[in-house]
């Protein structure tokens, strides 16, 4: 359907307003119509951007019309009819009228008219629901430290949320059931309050731990808002003594740490020797207990006493001395012994081979000097001597030759 051009936007729009009317009193309806709008329900938070998008099947040249909520006209076609510069054209064909809404408010919720101008005009609807953003949480009730074994009760809100925001605790890592939240309507607003109390028995356990109140809301990611708060518990001491070392040895110094363990920490410690007086070389100075030198009578059970005004607590340590580090095998000497022995070992190894070595000599001379007597010996029997074995026994005095030898003169 065709229009005049007009000249004023205001003119186009009562006229296009009186054919709307006009063509909603016929009120008819046509099945799987080419020509119906079809629209979609959008959600869109405080801030945000909005954008409808109104189609048809089939185009017949009749153009479509976006109208907000008091069905006053936003855009017809191409042309804007109200001045609002917060809705802008996105996109227009023969099939299609898309608009965008920014920096949508809470007044912009409500059923957005799209309209093609046929003969009868058929409508589409959809509707804009505006979400409120809440605020970051904001826990109170907490101020001042609370003694071990007493109870302490929080209150985290939140503001200005749509729907009703949920508060949800955590103790550390894990959630822990507060009282159901209260949700209270803003007046002339859309808007809600949301509060949620937790109250808690607390223990020494619970000193600096964690607790945190969480937003859950459709218009935030989870995690988005949170808001934390750390206990502090009063609690009294729990003494331990705690040595310098594990090896106390004679003649040395040490000194023995008296530890609290408690919120606030110590202010006065007591030192002790059980069934006796502290030593003489023993000074006390505050948590330590200091020895300047360590001895065998300084052997017993020490005591100390722990207190920060809350409470006070005992600890004990059984000292036991060791033997002075003179007595107590070094191993750096131990390996020096050990350098020690291994020289002497090698000079006894080096007199032996050098005794050896002479040993060896006198017995070379010793088997010269007797072959040399052999040989002398066999030349001396030789001359009278038919072999060799009868020269040696001529030459050592043998009897046999020298009676063959001996001449009788008659």
């Amino acid at each position: 359907m065709a229009f005049p051009s007009a000249p004023s936007a205001v003119w186009s729009v009562s006229l296009l307003t009186v054919l709307f009317a006009a063509a909603v009193h016929s009120n008819i309806v046509y099945d799987d119509d080419p020509l119906q709008p079809v629209t979609s329900d959008e959600t869109v938070s405080v801030g945000g951007t909005v954008t409808l998008t109104c189609r048809v099947a089939e185009s017949d040249n009749s153009s479509l019309q976006w109208s907000n909520t008091a069905q006053q006209t936003l855009y017809f076609g191409e042309k804007r009819a109200l001045r609002d510069n917060r809705i802008q054209l996105h996109r227009s064909t023969s099939t299609e009228l898309s608009i965008m809404i920014g920096e949508v408010q809470m007044s912009d919720e409500g059923e957005y008219t799209c309209s093609i101008f046929t003969m009868p005009v058929r409508t589409a609807r959809a509707m804009v629901t505006v979400l409120g953003v809440p605020g970051n949480p904001q826990i109170s009730g907490f101020e001042n430290a609370v003694p071990e074994g007493g109870k302490v009760t929080l209150t985290c809100t939140s503001t200005g949320s749509k729907p009703p925001a949920s508060l949800i605790w955590y103790r550390g890592d894990q959630e822990v059931e507060g009282r159901p939240n209260d949700a209270e309507q803003v007046p002339d607003d859309l808007t809600y309050n949301v509060s949620s109390e937790l109250t808690l028995d607390v223990s020494r356990d619970d000193d600096k731990a964690l607790i945190t109140c969480a937003v859950d809301h459709p218009s935030l990611a989870p995690g988005d808002k949170r808001s934390e708060q750390a206990l502090r518990v009063l609690y009294a001491p729990n003494a331990e003594i705690q040595p310098e070392s594990d090896l106390p040895r004679e003649g040395e110094k040490f000194y023995l740490k008296c530890v609290g363990n408690s919120n606030p920490e110590p202010a006065t410690f007591i030192w002790e020797k059980k069934d006796g007086e502290l030593p003489s070389l023993a000074k006390a100075d505050g948590a330590l207990l200091q020895f300047e030198m360590l001895n065998k009578s300084d052997n017993g059970v020490y005591l100390c006493q722990a207190d920060n005004g809350i409470g006070n607590s005992q600890g004990e340590y059984t000292l036991l001395v060791q033997d002075a580090a003179d007595n107590i095998p070094d191993p750096t000497a131990m390996l020096t012994s050990s350098g020690v022995d291994h020289a002497v070992i090698g000079g006894v190894v080096a007199v032996i081979v050098f005794i050896l070595l002479c040993l060896l000599i006198v017995l070379g001379r010793y088997l010269i000097r007797h072959k040399g007597t052999y040989l002398t010996h066999e030349a001396k029997g030789s001359d009278d001597a038919p072999d060799a074995d009868t020269a040696i026994i001529n030459a050592e005095g043998g009897t046999s030759g020298a009676e063959d030898k001996k001449e009788y003169f008659i």
